[in-house]
């Protein structure tokens, strides 16, 4: 295991995703993001996700029922459901909630914590001044860029599985303080609660909340 890897090395139980997605959106507030890609260790902070709640949910995309697309997301839990939108982008989510009920949770932000020159290369992006550092990760569509997430690559892979290359970590951290908003970027059921974020992280999404 390489040397960094180790403080990284306790990956999230499947249990911990077994729950309403909007209890686990909290809990994952704060956790890591790991990736090993090309033998380098990508690591970043969860500090923006949102929930989405199944069949139940005109946002969802398990609101129509169960798909060969969408599966994932109706279990089990802790599984990447991975989609490709805009025509430009993937965007990573997480499966909650038992196996057989939908429910998943798009991930929006990190701040990046090692790996910045890797996921500066994947984005195509330079980080030459720490201002920079917000567009490596910064919204759905560059987090997955930065670590190298595709459909193709990642949909279906467990985010439990520390031995994998792409899993969720615990390292210890808790936010000081969490605010929940309005889900963005979305027209359907956009005023629902569903949006958490680690309040004043610089690398939010979106305008920065306080």
């Amino acid at each position: 295991m390489p040397k960094s890897l180790h403080k990284y090395a306790d990956a999230l139980s499947r249990s911990f995703y077994d729950r309403d997605p909007r209890e686990v959106s909290r809990d994952l507030l704060g956790k890591v993001l790991v990736r090993r890609n090309r033998k380098k260790i990508l690591a970043g902070r969860i500090v923006e996700v949102e929930a989405y709640l199944g069949e139940d949910d005109p946002a969802a995309h398990s609101a129509a029922g169960r798909t060969a697309r969408n599966a994932v997301l109706f279990g089990p839990p802790g599984y990447a459901y991975i989609y490709f939108i805009y025509g430009n982008h993937y965007c990573l989510n997480v499966s909650c909630l038992p196996d057989g009920i939908a429910g998943g949770i798009l991930f929006r932000a990190l701040e990046p914590l090692e790996g910045m020159d890797e996921m500066a290369r994947l984005r195509g992006v330079s980080v030459d001044k720490p201002s920079n550092l917000r567009k490596l990760t910064s919204g759905p569509g560059r987090l997955a860029e930065a670590f190298g997430i595709t459909r193709k690559r990642d949909n279906e892979k467990d985010l439990t599985d520390a031995s994998s290359d792409l899993f969720i970590a615990e390292d210890g951290y808790r936010p000081d303080r969490i605010l929940v908003t309005p889900r963005i970027g979305i027209s359907k059921a956009a005023e629902r609660p569903l949006r958490y974020i680690i309040a004043g992280n610089a690398f939010v999404s979106g305008s920065r909340v306080t």
